[in-house]
């Protein structure tokens, strides 16, 4: 027998009102009284009818995730912290991958719209800024792990430049001078790239290598632009590798030429996935507060979903070096910051 609204306030000892404005995020309710409907709400496996929910203009309670990649352990995390934090606070999350893929993009935002989402999240990858500046005018819009400066909606965002430097800075500072670079041609990595340049210029290192974006951020790739740099005429001593999963082909890289890292190669990452903790030797690598990034982005989604809030936030979370055994001291050098 299907479960009703009045099962629902039965269970929770409250009344039909009080579980509709719960359902529909309206009124002033207790958290305590809120948090009791919720829980009856999914131990009864009780489902508002959200389809004549939306014709009637009210909230759906849902929020449509458009993230890049589900096989980098990144974006996999990110939604899951970003799931996490819609379920606390009552909505259901639809998440769609669009493999960097525009049309995939553009097919995913319309499915989204018919299924009158509350909102729409993107993570970052999503290089359409036209259509983000299109849907802000008719539908609450947050971004999370990129940054669109000149565009008007709810930010999270991580200094991608800052983490490049450091990560770079890491390496001069154990005194490499021949530090390469891979990552993929995005907005993050073209920070990031950002970075390493300044970091080698304000330390006089001109070291001059055959640098290219390359076509996808996982273990293969790293494991093919560290080979060719290996194989070149100058190879590097070091590698800034954009994510972890290049980072741990360039591992693999490196040994198959026969040397070891860190003794011969030093390795950095970036992001601080469950990749780092499972490379040999161990990854050093510029950690993301993904848990931070994704509550932060829902809890700007619902405060304007609920209270129809017009101001919008830009937060900026820093970068935090995290050492491991892939990077090791060949000689000291004082770094220019």
């Amino acid at each position: 027998m299907k479960t009703t609204i009045y099962d629902v306030a039965k269970a929770s000892g409250v009344s039909i009102a009080t579980v509709s404005k719960v359902i529909n995020n309206s009124g002033r309710i207790g958290e305590k009284t809120k948090k009791k409907v919720l829980e009856t709400i999914n131990e009864l496996n009780y489902h508002p009818n959200m389809i004549a929910t939306a014709l009637t203009g009210k909230s759906t309670f849902s929020i449509g995730l458009l993230i890049p990649d589900l096989a980098n352990p990144f974006f996999a995390e990110l939604a899951r912290s970003v799931e996490d934090r819609a379920h606390e606070l009552g909505y259901n999350l639809v998440i769609c991958s669009t493999d960097y893929n525009p049309a995939k993009e553009m097919k995913y935002i319309d499915l989204l719209k018919r299924k009158n989402v509350d909102g729409i999240i993107f993570a970052s990858g999503f290089e359409q800024l036209d259509k983000i500046e299109e849907l802000n005018e008719s539908l609450p819009i947050a971004v999370v792990a990129r940054d669109f400066p000149s565009s008007n909606v709810n930010t999270v965002s991580f200094d991608d430049y800052l983490g490049g430097f450091k990560a770079t800075s890491h390496l001069i500072e154990l005194g490499h001078e021949k530090i390469a670079l891979i990552g993929r041609d995005v907005w993050s990595n073209r920070e990031r790239k950002r970075g390493y340049e300044d970091a080698m210029h304000k330390n006089d290192l001109n070291y001059k290598f055959r640098f290219e974006y390359i076509e996808e951020s996982n273990v293969e790739w790293g494991k093919y632009m560290a080979g060719k740099y290996m194989t070149s005429e100058d190879p590097p001593t070091a590698i800034v590798a954009c994510n972890d999963l290049l980072a741990s082909g360039s591992i693999q890289a490196v040994k198959e030429y026969g040397l070891s890292v860190p003794d011969d190669v030093s390795v950095v990452g970036f992001d601080n996935t469950i990749i780092a903790t499972l490379t040999d030797p161990l990854l050093t690598t510029i950690a993301q507060p993904i848990k931070s990034m994704g509550k932060h982005v829902m809890d700007l989604m619902s405060n304007e979903i609920e209270n129809n809030v017009t101001d919008k936030s830009r937060i900026t979370l820093i970068p935090k070096l995290v050492t491991r055994g892939s990077t090791k001291q060949v000689k000291k050098r004082i770094v220019q910051s």
